[in-house]
């Protein structure tokens, strides 16, 4: 018998796809009026579009892997968003730390970091 996701991935899986979606959507659709509401500036709106797309690619992996019943079904999804969340907290905070972005940028520094700890102990769980 296949192994079986544990309960709390599956519902890590679930709010990515609702954190996901938000955020992709506003990316892919409005990048210049959520700029100018969080106060950081799109310079360039198709790169915060391809962003939107990506976060968007990511939140289909989750519906996949929401729905999926077993874990080796689920592993490579969980290993991506492990190493994309990580990535992704570790650019916030140089960008946070060294460049100058907005306080806004916290938050998603503390969400994707959120993130990158909820897939990491569910894989080591697993």
């Amino acid at each position: 018998m296949e192994k079986q996701i544990l309960p709390g991935l599956r519902t890590t899986f679930l709010v990515h796809i609702f954190v996901g979606a938000f955020f992709g959507l506003i990316y892919l659709l409005i990048p210049e009026t959520w700029g100018d509401l969080i106060g950081w500036p799109m310079k360039d709106p198709d790169l915060y579009r391809t962003l939107g797309a990506a976060v968007l690619g990511f939140t289909a992996s989750s519906w996949f892997a929401y729905k999926a019943t077993g874990w080796e079904r689920v592993k490579i999804v969980v290993q991506a968003e492990i190493v994309w969340t990580i990535l992704a907290t570790l650019v916030l905070l140089l960008g946070l730390l060294f460049r100058g972005l907005p306080a806004i940028g916290w938050l998603s520094a503390v969400i994707m970091g959120g993130f990158a700890a909820a897939f990491s102990f569910f894989y080591s769980r697993q």
